[in-house]
């Protein structure tokens, strides 16, 4: 199976997943609705496939790492709808249709975010996402660092504040490492748990976690000045009206360019200690580089 398949066949797993789960009988239909709206119907589920192809990597089935995928995604769709919020990014439209806010409000937006959050942990504390309670500990252990104040949501403080402040090119790579590449370093790690890697072939995934998230970012941001809206589903030019500190802002295109070839190699390098059962994620990270959307 190719990269374009696989990503394919992966995310109709999580969809179906997601929508099994996220269906919960009693809830408010209102809420239901906005969750659906945030985190059904889009999206390439990178973040899943990540954990599926690291846990593949060590022999692990797909169906055994489908729950964590789809709990990182959760915790993923969350973030994206608390993003778009008017306190924050204030954006319109997310993945080619009104972001949650628009289509209901702002505050039953906050709590589609939060019920998803939730969610994600509800998953991973589920045998469902691995037999063995230690393995499960780890899982719920690694995506609530990664996303909290030292991961994701300490990124996202970075990011707001590097409006008024400008941030030097350590700051941007430092609060890229945590706002973004914290849930994608999240992937890889979850699947090497799955997978019962050792110490060496947690850090050597660990390492192409960090470049793959290194490059997703990268791209975005050379993405956000050279497509339109319509290709990216999203409003585009954001980062320049929004004054956000970006390494395109600060070395240019052709220089973040030049800094996203050197990501793909790192990352590429990283796994140098794998043969071909790495395959798929060496074609990931190269996907990451020349995505259009």
């Amino acid at each position: 199976m190719d990269l374009t398949d696989a990503l394919a066949a992966c995310a109709v797993d999580t969809e179906s997943f997601l929508a099994a789960r996220l269906d919960v009988e009693g809830a408010p239909t209102r809420l239901v609705r906005a969750i659906a709206h945030g985190a059904l119907n889009g999206g390439k589920r990178l973040r899943p496939f990540l954990v599926r192809a690291s846990a593949e990597a060590f022999g692990v089935a797909h169906a055994d790492s489908l729950a964590a995928g789809a709990a990182l995604e959760m915790v993923h769709c969350y973030s994206l709808i608390h993003d778009d919020l008017p306190d924050m990014d204030n954006d319109a439209m997310r993945r080619g249709r009104q972001t949650v806010w628009k289509a209901f409000d702002p505050a039953l937006a906050i709590l589609a975010g939060d019920a998803l959050l939730t969610e994600a942990f509800a998953v991973l504390a589920d045998p469902v996402a691995h037999a063995d309670a230690a393995i499960r500990v780890e899982l719920i252990g690694v995506l609530a660092s990664r996303a909290g104040m030292l991961g994701m949501v300490g990124g996202q403080v970075a990011d707001i504040e590097g409006e008024t402040i400008p941030l030097d090119e350590a700051g941007i790579i430092a609060m890229q490492r945590r706002k973004t590449g914290a849930l994608i370093g999240a992937g890889v790690e979850m699947g090497a748990i799955l997978g019962r890697a050792d110490t060496t072939q947690r850090a050597a995934l660990i390492r192409y976690g960090e470049a793959a998230g290194l490059a997703f970012q990268l791209a975005d941001d050379i993405l956000d000045v050279t497509a339109t809206s319509a290709d990216l589903g999203k409003t585009a030019g954001k980062d320049v009206a929004q004054n956000k500190s970006t390494i395109v802002a600060r070395r240019g295109l052709n220089g973040a360019r030049d800094m996203l070839i050197d990501a793909v190699e790192d990352g590429v390098a990283a796994l140098s200690g794998f043969g071909a059962e790495a395959d798929m994620l060496r074609a990931l990270i190269v996907y990451f580089a020349e995505r259009e959307n």
